[in-house]
């Protein structure tokens, strides 16, 4: 069975619509990296401020920041892809977990989403709109 025009039209926008899915969840993510290294766009670490660099949450709020402005652009996305989703499963194992089962009760939602999202980029790939997108072309000509 063939499938309807409209069904093959759709599909073909699978590609693109990756890239957007990257760009929306690296543009979600950074904001918690920046929010922890230079209280922007607000402080969220507890008594408001910055996380210092060394701590385990600055070191976090590095990843976050660095980590998502690569997979925003799409650069290196599979390998820094993998390492955030390691980072937030740690996270969630680490800082959620212990406070219940339930990721709704114990706020782990959000990290257990990211590293399942990283976790398919890593093996998807960025998607058409990247620069390893591009890099490849490159290389091709």
């Amino acid at each position: 069975m063939s499938e309807s025009g409209q069904v093959s039209r759709w599909r073909s926008w699978g590609p693109s619509l990756r890239s957007v899915l990257r760009i929306v969840t690296a543009f979600l993510f950074m904001q918690v990296g920046t929010a922890k290294l230079f209280a922007f766009p607000a402080a969220i670490m507890p008594g408001g401020g910055t996380a210092p660099v060394a701590s385990l949450a600055g070191i976090a709020g590095v990843l976050e920041t660095f980590g998502g402005a690569l997979l925003l652009v799409g650069l290196f996305t599979r390998p820094v892809a993998f390492l955030l989703s390691g980072e937030m499963a740690v996270a969630y194992f680490y800082a959620h977990a212990p406070q219940g089962f339930w990721p709704v009760l114990n706020q782990g939602a959000p990290a257990a989403l990211y590293a399942f999202l990283f976790l398919y980029f890593s093996a998807a790939g960025p998607g058409p709109f990247s620069v390893d997108a591009l890099r490849r072309r490159g290389e091709g000509a």
